[in-house]
Parts: structure tokens; sequence; C-alpha cells
């Protein structure tokens, strides 16, 4: 019988400003496809046809305690990817010790600042969703999936995905 790997510590970082000790929960970003079924002449049945990335998948929210006058400064971002966000959580086995990094990277800008409710005495939870363009799954130092929606990148285990269909465009 074997252990799963579990999160044990993490922390987040936005712009390189570490919030070691302030961030209260990370929801790291969904992986889906966009799937259409398509049923031609002479199929017995529907396929799903896969259209690329779902496109529910580019949001990730995080809370933080208190307030961030940074967080504040950076809503209204005009571009895409003005704002990078970097997970960095350690997982570790129960039955063998043995530890992994996993390392999520984002690259967006604010949809939402929460400030959640203030009572005096009471505890206070800033919540943040930040829609990305640009993502890095890293586990271990292997990048196993990054996504430039941009620029047309797709990559899966080192796979891009997308690298014929650039070509054949032109790019």
């Amino acid at each position: 019988m074997a252990l799963p790997k579990k999160l044990k510590l993490m922390n987040l970082f936005n712009e390189g400003n570490s919030y070691l000790g302030e961030t209260g929960e990370v929801t790291l970003p969904k992986l889906g496809r966009k799937f259409e079924k398509w049923r031609g002449g002479g199929m017995n049945g529907a396929v799903d046809v896969d259209f690329g990335l779902d496109d529910a998948i580019t949001e990730m929210s995080w809370k933080l305690g208190g307030i961030d006058p940074l967080v504040i400064r950076q809503f209204g971002v005009t571009s895409v990817s003005g704002i990078g966000l970097r997970f960095a959580g350690s997982y570790q086995r129960d039955d063998t010790g043995e530890t992994s990094a996993v390392e999520v990277v984002v690259r967006g800008r604010h949809q939402e600042i929460d400030f959640g409710n203030a009572k005096s005495g009471d505890d206070t939870e800033m919540t943040i969703k930040t829609i990305w363009s640009y993502y890095k799954l890293t586990i271990d130092g292997n990048v196993e999936v990054e996504i430039d929606i941009p620029n047309l990148v797709e990559k899966v285990n080192g796979e891009d995905l997308l690298k014929a269909h650039r070509k054949n465009i032109g790019l």
C-alpha cells in the first residue's frame, strides 16, 4: 500500500514578492478541453472533437489575510499577461517521506478583488480572482504543461501540440 503525496507547505509570489505567512488558500487553475459532439454520415455514434482549451480554465483564485496595497494597485492592469504569480508547493508522502516540488506560474490580470467582511475583532481576508493567459506547471523540475494562449503555444510532457498548426498558418 502506498500513500499519496499531500501538500505540506506552500508559498505564493506576486511579481516576486513573497506572501509566506499571508496566503490563506490558493485554488490552482483547472486543466480542461473544449469538446463538441460530431456525428457524420455513416457514423453509428458521435465522437467528441477537440477544439482546444476550455474557456473556463483560465481562472486562479487566491486568498490573503488582511489587505494588500500591491494587489489593489494591480487592479486595472491592461495587459492580458501584466501580472505574474507563482505558487510553490511542497508535497510529501507520509509512508516514505518522499517530497515533490510543485510550481505553477501564471501571467494574467485580476478580474476581481473581494475584500470580504469587515468587522472589528474578526478575521479579515481578501479573495483575488486572476485570469491568466500564460500557465506553466512544473513538478520536480520537469515542465509538465505550458500554455501561452496569445502566442499559440500548448506543450504537454514536452510535446508541442500546436507546432504543426502554427506552421500550417504561416507562423
